[in-house]
C-alpha cells in the first residue's frame, strides 16, 4: 500500500466534508437543531424590518400619523431585539458543538495515525503530520462553528431578500438581481483555482512545520558539525515558500471582494434609476422604493460577507482534504484467521521475501526456525538485512511473500496485545516517555510493581534518584538500560535485542547478561550485534547479507563470513 500523502487536484466538496464530519456531531443534533432554528428566526425577523419601515412611511409618515410611527418604531425595536437574541443563542449552541467537533476530530485523527503501520511514518514527515493534526483541524473547526453558520445565515438573508424583491415588484426585483447572477458564474469558474491555492498554502505550512521539527530533533548534530547555517538556509527556503504560497492564497481569496462591492453599487444604481421612473409614473410609492433599496442592501451585504467566508470555506476544504487523506488510509497489517495447531517451535520463517519498496528486495527466500530456550545471533555487514529480519519477527512489517509463524500460527493471526506480550523487541534507539524511570516501566507493564525489579538492583544503582530519576537527565546508555529493563519485565517468550548494548559499557553489559540468564528457561533470544563478544555464547549464529540468511557453523566461520561480507559490500 502507498502511504505517501500526496495532494490531489480535486478535493472533496462541502457535501462530502459535512458527511465526513456528521458522525462526530450526530449525538449533538439537538443543539444543531436549536442553532438552526435560532438562525432561521433571526434571519426572518431581520427581513421583516424593511417591509415594516416602508409600510410606516407610506401609511403613517405620509399622513403625519406620528403615534403610528412610534408604534412601528417600537415594533421594529422588538423585532431586532428578538433577532439579536436568536443570533446570541445560535453562537452559544454552535460554540459548544464546535469545541466538541474539534476534540473528536483530533482524537479520531490521532487514533488513525496510531493505527497505521511503520511504513506510513517512514515516508511522511512528523512536522507535516503535526500540522494536519493541529492547524488543519482548527481550520475545519473554525469554518464549521463560525463561518458555516454565518454562511447559512447569509444565504437565508439573501434568499429572503430576493423573495421580497421579486414579490414587491418582479421587474424591479429582476433588475436588482442581475449582477448577482454574474457573480455566481464567476465563483463557479474560479473556485477550483482558489481551492488549489489554499491547498498549496496549507501544504507549505506543513513543510515549514516539518523543517522546524527536523531541526529541533537533530540539534545536537547541528551543533556538533557546526552547521547552523545549513539548517538556517533550509528553514529560510521553507519559510520563503510558505510566505509566497500564503501570500498567493491570501490575495486570491480577496481578489473578488471589490467585485461584490461593484455589483452592490450597480444594483443600487439600477434600482434608484428604475424606481424613480416608476414613482414618477405613479407605479410605486416612495415607501416601497425605500424598502426596495433596503432589501437590495440586505441582499448584497451578505454577499460581500460571503466573499470573505468563501475564502475560509476554501481553506477549510483544503484542510479537510489533508485530514481525510489520512482518515481514508487503512493499515496493511490486518489480523487474519488461522486455526493451525500449536507448535513447539517458537518462530519460523517459511520462504520469506521482503522489500520496503517494490522491485527492491531486502530479504529473499529466508528460512529460519527458532526453538524455545535457545539464543540465536544475527551477524552481517550494515545494510545486510539483520534489523529487517528482527522487524518481521515483531511484525513491524509483513513479508511480501511467505509466512512468519509464531508457535505454528501465522503471526498475522495474533491480536496486537497478545503478540506484544509474546514478542519483546529492544531497539537500538530506544523510545522513552517523558517522566521518570518508574513511569516508563509502568508504561510497558500494566501490572508493574517495584517488587518486579528484584535482581535488578545493580542496574538501579546507576540512577541517581532510583525509580524517580527524570528521563530527560539520562545519557544514551542509561536510556538503553531503561529500554532493556522495560522489555525484560514483560518476560516475553521471544526477546529480540537489536544492538541493545551498543551504547553500554562492558561492566553494565555483563550485568545485563546475568539478568537475561535469569529469564525463564523457555525464553528464546535473538541477538543482533556488531561486537562479536556479545554473541560468543549464542547457540546458533546466522550470517545475514544481500537478502540471504546462512547458518554459520562456529564463531570462527561467522568472523570469516563477516569479513568476506564486508569485502563484498
Amino acid at each position: 500500500m502507498n502511504y505517501h500523502l500526496t495532494e490531489s487536484k480535486d478535493g472533496p466538496g462541502l457535501g462530502a466534508a459535512l458527511g465526513g464530519l456528521w458522525p462526530l456531531v450526530r449525538d449533538q443534533r439537538g443543539q444543531l437543531i436549536a442553532a438552526s432554528l435560532a438562525l432561521f428566526s433571526s434571519a426572518l425577523l431581520n427581513l421583516s424590518g424593511p417591509a415594516l419601515a416602508g409600510y410606516a412611511i407610506d401609511h403613517f409618515v405620509a399622513t403625519h400619523d406620528y403615534p403610528g410611527v412610534l408604534r412601528c418604531c417600537g415594533l421594529l425595536l422588538l423585532l431586532y431585539g428578538l433577532a439579536s437574541l436568536g443570533q446570541y443563542g445560535q453562537t452559544v449552541w454552535m460554540g459548544g458543538v464546535g469545541q466538541q467537533l474539534l476534540f473528536r476530530l483530533r482524537t479520531q485523527l490521532f487514533a488513525k495515525i496510531q493505527d497505521l503501520p511503520l511504513a506510513f511514518f517512514q515516508v511522511n514527515r512528523s512536522g507535516d503530520l503535526i500540522s494536519r493534526l493541529n492547524n488543519d483541524t482548527d481550520k475545519v473547526n473554525m469554518f464549521f462553528t463560525q463561518s458555516l453558520m454565518q454562511f447559512l445565515g447569509s444565504l437565508l438573508g439573501m434568499g429572503g431578500a430576493a423573495f421580497f424583491l421579486l414579490s414587491l415588484h418582479p421587474q424591479l426585483g429582476a433588475a436588482a438581481l442581475w449582477p448577482a447572477a454574474a457573480l455566481f458564474l464567476i465563483n463557479r469558474l474560479f473556485s477550483p483555482w482558489l481551492r488549489a491555492r489554499n491547498r498549496a498554502s496549507l501544504a507549505s505550512a506543513g513543510n515549514l512545520s516539518a523543517e522546524i521539527s527536523d531541526s529541533l530533533e537533530n540539534f545536537k548534530a547541528i551543533v556538533a558539525y557546526h552547521r547552523r547555517d545549513y539548517f538556517r538556509e533550509r528553514f529560510a527556503q521553507a519559510n520563503a515558500q510558505n510566505y509566497q504560497r500564503a501570500l498567493a492564497a491570501g490575495l486570491s481569496n480577496q481578489l473578488f471582494v471589490p467585485c461584490y462591492a461593484l455589483c452592490n453599487n450597480l444594483a443600487q444604481l439600477t434600482v434608484v434609476i428604475y424606481g424613480l421612473t416608476l414613482v414618477s409614473h405613479g407605479q410605486m410609492t416612495v415607501g416601497l422604493l425605500i424598502s426596495f433599496l433596503t432589501y437590495v442592501t440586505r441582499f448584497y451585504d451578505p454577499l460581500r460577507q460571503m466573499a470573505a467566508l468563501w475564502a475560509g470555506f476554501q481553506t477549510a476544504m483544503a484542510g479537510w482534504e489533508r485530514i481525510s487523506a489520512i482518515l481514508k488510509l487503512q493499515s496493511n497489517l490486518e489480523q487474519i484467521e488461522d486455526s493451525s495447531p500449536a507448535s513447539a517451535t517458537v518462530m519460523e520463517f517459511q520462504s520469506v521475501d521482503f522489500g520496503y519498496e517494490p522491485g527492491r528486495p531486502i530479504l529473499n527466500q529466508v528460512q529460519l526456525r527458532l526453538e524455545a530456550g535457545k539464543t540465536y545471533a544475527l551477524v552481517g555487514p550494515t545494510g545486510g538485512g539483520k534489523t529487517t529480519t528482527a522487524s518481521l519477527m515483531a511484525r513491524l512489517y509483513d513479508p511480501t511473500r511467505g509466512k512468519v509463524l509464531l508457535h505454528g500460527r501465522d503471526l498475522r493471526s495474533y491480536a496486537a496485545a497478545e503478540r506484544a506480550q509474546k514478542v519483546g523487541f529492544i531497539l537500538q534507539d530506544p523510545f522513552l516517555l517523558a517522566g521518570t524511570l518508574r513511569d516508563n516501566l509502568l508504561y510497558a507493564h500494566p501490572d508493574y510493581s517495584d517488587e518486579l525489579l528484584a535482581g535488578m538492583e545493580e542496574l538501579l544503582a546507576g540512577f541517581a534518584q532510583g525509580l524517580d530519576t527524570p528521563i530527560d537527565s539520562l545519557s544514551v546508555g542509561q536510556r538503553q538500560i531503561v529500554a532493556f529493563m522495560r522489555a525484560v519485565l514483560r518476560r516475553p517468550e521471544l526477546l529480540v535485542l537489536d544492538e541493545a548494548t551498543a551504547n553500554i559499557d562492558t561492566v553494565t553489559e555483563a550485568i545485563l547478561t546475568r539478568i537475561l540468564e535469569r529469564l525463564p528457561a523457555h525464553t528464546t533470544r535473538v541477538v543482533i550485534a556488531h561486537r562479536l563478544n556479545t554473541i560468543e555464547n549464542a547457540d546458533e549464529i546466522y550470517f545475514v547479507n544481500q537478502g540471504r540468511l546462512i547458518r554459520a557453523g562456529s564463531m570462527t566461520q561467522a568472523v570469516a563470513m563477516l569479513r568476506d561480507g564486508h569485502r563484498e559490500s
